[in-house]
């Protein structure tokens, strides 16, 4: 049984970590901007609790906040994201590994333009708005969304490989 007699392991969430990660790791999840509100819930603290640590999350520019409808909204900030995955590839990986990752990332695509008999990700949504059958419209936007987020994947590793000197000398003498 979960510290603080949960099954569910939020009694050990809240036991062991604070709010302020909690808030945070809920935070850096979200795929669409949420109000403090529906954040606190997540992370299991008060409201008022939440609103103070994603103002702090949004002055060290980790959050965006918006306002829709009167309603304030937070959200990752893409960039920061970005850098954070960035940091990972070049904890986790040499620059042989990354080349082998991008090449890994290129067969997958190349595999759906095949499977799809598409040139690129626009002609696929073109296909799924095409599509008769409501269950091959979900495949194939299931597809898209894959594609996108492997697009999003190799356009970083890219970016890590083409500038691996900078960023790996620049980096090692940080940490």
């Amino acid at each position: 049984m979960a510290m603080g007699g949960d099954a569910s392991g939020v009694g050990t969430w809240t036991d062991q970590v604070s709010a302020f990660d909690r808030v945070r790791s809920v935070a850096e999840t979200l795929s669409q901007p949420r109000p403090a509100s529906y954040i606190a819930d997540e992370a299991h603290v008060a409201e008022t609790t939440a609103r103070t640590h994603l103002d702090c999350l949004v002055d060290l520019g980790i959050l965006l906040e918006s306002n829709h409808g009167g309603i304030t909204m937070y959200s990752p900030d893409p960039l920061y994201t970005r850098m954070q995955t960035v940091r990972d590839l070049l904890d986790e990986h040499d620059r042989d590994e990354l080349i082998r990752r991008k090449s890994r990332l290129q067969d997958q695509i190349e595999t759906w333009r095949d499977e799809f008999e598409v040139e690129s990700l626009d002609a696929l949504r073109e296909q799924a708005a095409k599509a008769d059958d409501a269950a091959e419209r979900r495949n194939i936007l299931e597809t898209v969304s894959d594609w996108e987020l492997v697009d999003y994947r190799l356009g970083i590793v890219e970016e890590v490989i083409e500038n691996y000197p900078m960023y790996s000398r620049n980096y090692q003498s940080y940490i």
